[in-house]
């Protein structure tokens, strides 16, 4: 049974997180991007078991929003109340989160675990030169802890992120998605277009138009449209 974990034990897993091999390549532009992790970890109290998760994090596409910190919205499907803490820490602290929203999950159907008898060294040596030779540019290996590991992955999309925000806000300003109409960047205001025009067509996607106007943080612009589509 999984013991219930406190703001120490998140505070742990953040401070002994090590990502021992990144991926060589940042998060696509524009796209979704498939992330491999390995997450060597070993099992408390239990000296010379060490645990590997192998699984994938998918992280969506940039989402160009407008700059107001607290409308940023991130998806954790599948992680627990101390990786999203650490995450609302993130969006509160974090400059490189105010243009961009970055979110994932977890991408459940890939996941696998193991337990074998060795030292947390070997096993990061033997994974590390496995994924070397696959030479997969959005491999992973990460040593953490036990529990809470999912403040691992996190701790690990925190730092994909850092390193992918100079280059996606690179390319978004060379497709001039960045430029300003209104207050707007063009990017999401061609998508508020699309969603406005389908809910036109199909009341059934007016939830869906408002859910997306209010996770972009252009609410407040478009809510006169919005309730005369109402």
């Amino acid at each position: 049974m999984k013991k219930n974990t406190t703001q120490a034990d998140f505070w742990y897993a953040v401070q002994n997180t090590t990502v021992v091999i990144p991926p060589k390549k940042t998060i696509e532009t524009f796209g979704n991007t498939i992330i491999q992790y390995h997450l060597i970890s070993e099992l408390m109290d239990i000296p010379g078991k060490v645990r590997i998760r192998e699984g994938r994090l998918q992280a969506f596409k940039p989402l160009i929003i407008v700059p107001d910190p607290s409308q940023v919205q991130t998806d954790l499907e599948g992680f627990g109340e101390q990786a999203k803490a650490y995450m609302e820490w993130l969006k509160q602290n974090a400059e490189n989160l105010r243009l961009l929203q970055y979110g994932y999950t977890l991408k459940q159907e890939a996941f696998s675990e193991q337990v074998v008898t060795d030292s947390v060294k070997n096993v990061v040596d033997r994974v590390s030169q496995e994924v070397k030779s696959a030479n997969n540019p959005f491999d992973a290996v990460v040593v953490g802890v036990d529990e809470p590991w999912d403040v691992c992955l996190v701790r690990l999309f925190w730092l994909i992120t850092v390193k992918s925000a100079p280059e996606n806000i690179r390319e978004f300003e060379k497709e001039r998605e960045l430029e300003l109409r209104d207050g707007i960047p063009m990017e999401v205001r061609r998508e508020v277009e699309q969603a406005f025009a389908a809910a036109e067509q199909d009341s059934r996607l007016v939830k869906a138009l408002g859910e997306l106007l209010q996770k972009r943080g252009v609410f407040e612009h478009y809510q006169d449209r919005f309730f005369r589509l109402v």
